[in-house]
C-alpha cells in the first residue's frame, strides 16, 4: 500500500473576497499556494471536530457488529487475511470511509466466500472482477 497515491481532486466555488485573502497570505509566504492553505485549513477543522469524529467512529463501530470490518482512512485485505478468514469460516460486511484495497494476489474465490459486502465512500482499488462481483 506503500505506493498508492491517497490523494483525491475536489472542486470547491470559493467567494472572491476569500480568495484574495489566501492569495495575500500566499503571495507573502505564510502558505506556498492556495492548495497548501485549503490543506491546512481543513486539518484545523477537522482537529477541531476530533470529538465529534471519535464519538462516529465509536458509534459505528458498535453498530456494525463482530461480523463487520468497518474502518476510516486507510484499510484493505491482504491475502493472508482472507486465508486466516477463509480457515476460521468467518463471514464478513467491509464499511468505511476512505480508501479499502484489496491485493491483487487474493485468491478471488475464498474473498467472495468470506466477505458478504463492500460498502465504502472514497476509493475501493482491487481487481475487475472483484469490483463486477460487489457492484463496485
Amino acid at each position: 500500500m506503500a505506493n498508492l497515491n491517497l490523494s483525491e481532486k475536489v472542486s470547491v466555488n470559493v467567494n472572491t473576497s476569500v480568495l484574495s485573502q489566501i492569495d495575500l497570505l500566499v503571495d507573502h509566504g505564510y502558505f506556498s499556494n492556495r492548495s497548501d492553505f485549503i490543506n491546512h485549513a481543513l486539518r484545523v477543522s477537522l482537529e477541531q471536530q476530533s470529538t465529534t469524529i471519535e464519538r462516529l467512529i465509536a458509534q459505528n463501530e458498535k453498530k456494525e457488529g463482530a461480523d463487520s470490518g468497518w474502518f476510516v482512512g486507510v484499510s484493505g485485505l491482504t491475502a493472508k487475511d482472507v486465508e486466516e478468514l477463509y480457515a476460521e469460516g468467518a463471514s464478513e460486511n467491509w464499511k468505511g470511509y476512505g480508501v479499502f484495497v484489496i491485493d491483487s494476489n487474493v485468491d478471488e474465490q475464498k474473498l467472495f466466500q468470506v466477505v458478504k459486502s463492500i460498502k465504502v465512500k472514497g476509493k475501493v482499488i482491487c481487481s475487475k472482477t472483484v469490483k463486477q462481483h460487489y457492484g463496485l
